[in-house]
């Protein structure tokens, strides 16, 4: 195949010809030309090895052989749609299962995190019949347009907020309103979100779902302080005796969980919150477009205390299969069940809106499903979220000891392998150093690390690498980024940040 390869330029005129210019590439002003991967690293048509700290999708690391031979083999034999009778995905459904909460036991199964979103917000209209929806500041919940409208991460640069979306803080303690030094934020974000709720009721809306990232991934790797999904859920709950209020609707939150659960989710260090019965009908929760399965822990932890109704499952793409599911209550063959909020019956979803949403072309195909039995089979056999953990908390102990010794690294935050290193300009402010931040991954890249920003600033360094990322790939990409800080701050100086010596 390398023989057959254009050169990198063609490729690149090629391109700028006949793909449009919103699909943009990373690294524009010089764009890497990627033509095979392994594990965790990333190989260019001149055969260099780079360090991918970008594709998290590759949960499992690149080309697992494991995964590559399940899709492979069943390639083989047959691949169709989901609706004639086959046993993978009643076995992927059933593994799926086994490590979810009991009553999230149905499954859609999907092609991407969007539709999945899609679902969701459908469903949650459909049942509460209102229309409204109640988001986080800077989110991104897909790409369709009923996504887009919620997602102000996109709609502030598009046709603006309609009237049905309210916004609430970010909750982000270390640029929000309520930082690292406040007594409560947890409480104090919830508080925001029950007085947008509030605000939209006096206007007469009706809420239908809250949407909300457990991991903040587009709005700059945020960690919501500890307790605030189980706040918003009480806050939820203290208004759900007035029937007549549309903050006590049965679905008051729904978002994407971005990965793969897996047996391992429930032991050890992974194990299961104490569900809260009485936030049972409160809401539906989940995560992020593009996170891990690494930080499923997190989902778990910073949800605790509370009942999901819907839980959206992002799943990873080995070898370009797109795939997600929605998982939701006690079902029958032409309904979804979700839990009434008084009653505490489990109503019934018309039939002819489940079945109008049952088929993805590729969601639930043979093939899909079988290496999705094969990324499960690796997680748990390869022990990977338990090395992803690991490995997560020593980059963190790096990266922390950058914070020290560089004053342009204002903070350091992260669960698992998702990690966030937010550079700001100067301290008193902590205004975002985005031109630093994009100088900073242009230079590691020229040193073999590939590594993007994110959040509205664009200054947040964003790790978020396959779960396979070692010790040693640790500590390799620090030293550049350490060698390449220290040649900032005697050279470039662009900055108060980088003018000071700690």
């Amino acid at each position: 195949m390398a023989a057959d390869q254009r050169p990198k330029a063609d490729t690149l005129a090629l391109r700028q010809r006949l793909i449009s210019s919103s699909c943009r590439l990373f690294f524009p002003e010089d764009p890497v030309k990627i033509v095979r991967a392994q594990g965790q690293y990333m190989y260019d048509e001149q055969g260099a090895e780079y360090i991918d700290c970008i594709s998290n999708v590759a949960h499992v690391g690149h080309c697992h052989p494991l995964v590559v031979q399940a899709a492979h083999e069943q390639n083989q034999v047959l691949n169709t749609n989901s609706r004639y009778l086959h046993d993978n995905i009643v076995d992927y459904a059933q593994r799926l299962s086994e490590t979810l909460p009991e009553q999230l036991c149905v499954f859609y199964f999907l092609n991407s995190g969007s539709e999945a979103n899609d679902l969701a917000l459908r469903l949650a209209r459909h049942y509460t019949g209102h229309q409204d929806v109640v988001v986080l500041d800077h989110a991104y919940h897909g790409h369709l347009s009923s996504l887009i409208d919620i997602s102000p991460y996109k709609f502030r640069n598009l046709d603006g907020q309609k009237e049905w979306v309210h916004v609430a803080p970010l909750p982000d303690t270390y640029r929000g309103p309520y930082r690292e030094d406040h007594p409560n934020p947890a409480m104090a974000y919830a508080n925001e979100v029950k007085r947008v709720v509030s605000s939209a009721q006096e206007k007469g809306r009706k809420i239908a779902a809250f949407f909300a990232e457990s991991l903040p991934s587009v709005g700059g790797q945020i960690i919501p302080p500890a307790g605030y999904f189980s706040q918003v859920a009480d806050s939820r709950e203290k208004t759900s005796s007035l029937t007549s209020s549309p903050w006590a609707s049965p679905l008051a939150m729904a978002t994407l969980l971005p990965a793969w659960p897996q047996p391992s989710l429930w032991r050890g260090h992974l194990k299961p919150p104490a569900l809260s019965t009485s936030t049972r009908g409160s809401y539906c929760t989940s995560g992020i477009p593009d996170l891990g399965c690494s930080h499923i822990s997190s989902w778990k932890a910073r949800t605790a205390h509370v009942e999901p109704h819907l839980l959206l499952l992002r799943t990873v793409r080995p070898k370009g299969f797109g795939a997600s599911a929605l998982a939701t209550g006690l079902g029958t063959r032409v309904a979804v069940l979700l839990p009434h909020p008084h009653s505490g019956a489990w109503p019934t979803l018309p039939g002819h809106l489940t079945c109008s949403l049952s088929l993805a072309q590729f969601g639930g195909s043979p093939v899909s499903c079988a290496v999705g039995l094969a990324v499960l089979n690796v997680l748990e056999k390869e022990q990977l979220q338990d090395h992803a953990t690991s490995v997560g908390s020593f980059l963190m102990e790096l990266l922390g000891q950058q914070k020290i010794k560089h004053p342009i690294v204002g903070d350091v935050r992260g669960v698992g392998l998702f990690i966030g290193v937010d550079l700001i300009k100067d301290e008193a402010t902590r205004t975002p150093a985005t031109e630093e931040a994009a100088y900073l991954v242009s230079r590691l890249k020229e040193n073999y690390v590939l590594l993007s920003t994110d959040g509205p600033g664009r200054n947040i360094l964003k790790f978020k690498p396959p779960m396979c990322f070692s010790l040693d790939n640790a500590r390799q990409v620090v030293a550049k980024l350490d060698a390449i800080l220290t040649d900032m701050e005697e050279k470039v100086r662009s900055c108060e940040t980088l003018r000071l010596q700690p």
